[in-house]
């Protein structure tokens, strides 16, 4: 076999190997991504496969060695853009996808550099203001979503203002889904900023450091409805530009379909993000009806 036919399998295989990564732990985004044109769709599901390598770095037992595997990728990106070869199936199809589109490196740097500063923070700290959890989510999901327009090789300033706002929406609701998951791992819950926790009554202080009262209480579920309304509005925001938004970006921005599942399964549960439906098929939703609502929304390209 000549090494370009053996490189050629490797290249694929890596690639096969992102698209089970994002269905085995992305898997709303997933079906998300399948009703993009192919060209389009190898690209996304890299980048998300990659989100998946950096959002689980840190679910292990000791946060040092998540923190250098974030550090880890983080010098990975740089050999990538060197044209280093780095034998590691995500960053494999990566190397592939740069060198197909011209992606900023810019994107992918802000991702990882806002896990790591997020792995950084002294145990217990939480974000001060809404704004910084804003930031937080655009960094790590609104990325994605610049990239993949990246990748179609659409330049569209409503588009890119589109997908920020669906990153944003996105990664402020998944954040306040993770909460339990944070809580039962760590003892703490990480996501809810101090100007909000202040204002419901949630703040504890232990050690000098701000943390969050653990009572899951209708004093929770109002600060949880406080962040919920943030993704709310951002949503709406989408929804404000989707006529000029060009018809080519819009299956790009279909993740705005499970963000506003969840948002509706949160308001369901009345914003108690420990009510067991959250858990429940995708997003809270039966798997059925979550893909005929995806397909009616990429049928009617909105």
């Amino acid at each position: 076999m000549s090494a370009a036919s053996t490189s050629g399998n490797n290249i694929r295989a890596a690639f096969s190997y992102c698209v089970q990564q994002v269905r085995s732990f992305d898997y709303h985004h997933y079906l998300c991504l399948l009703h993009l044109p192919p060209p389009m769709r190898k690209a996304a599901f890299v980048f998300r496969a990659f989100n998946v390598e950096i959002a689980r770095a840190m679910d292990v037992s000791e946060p040092r060695a998540g923190l250098m595997r974030l550090l880890w990728w983080q010098e990975v990106i740089d050999k990538i853009f060197s044209k280093k070869l780095v034998e590691q199936p995500v960053a494999m199809a990566i190397s592939a996808v740069i060198s197909e589109h011209k992606i900023s490196k810019h994107w992918l740097k802000r991702s990882i550099d806002a896990r790591i500063n997020d792995a950084n923070k002294e145990n217990g700290s939480i974000p001060g203001t809404l704004s910084d959890l804003e930031k937080y989510a655009e960094d790590t999901l609104s990325t994605i979503l610049y990239m993949t327009l990246q990748a179609g090789g659409i330049q569209s300033t409503a588009a890119d203002h589109a997908a920020s706002h669906i990153g944003k929406a996105s990664g402020l609701l998944l954040l306040l889904k993770s909460l339990p998951y944070h809580a039962a791992r760590t003892g703490r819950i990480p996501y809810i900023p101090v100007e909000v926790a202040k204002k419901h009554g949630l703040l504890a202080t232990q050690n000098g450091r701000a943390g969050i009262r653990m009572e899951s209480d209708e004093h929770l579920a109002d600060a949880v409805f406080e962040v919920a309304a943030v993704a709310r509005a951002h949503l709406q925001k989408s929804r404000d530009l989707a006529a000029t938004v060009p018809a080519e970006a819009k299956p790009i921005l279909l993740p705005a379909v499970p963000a506003q599942v969840l948002l509706d399964s949160l308001q369901k549960a009345h914003f108690n993000v420990f009510d067991s439906s959250l858990a429940r098929g995708v997003l809270g939703v039966s798997p059925l009806w979550y893909q005929l609502k995806l397909k009616w929304y990429a049928w009617r390209k909105v």
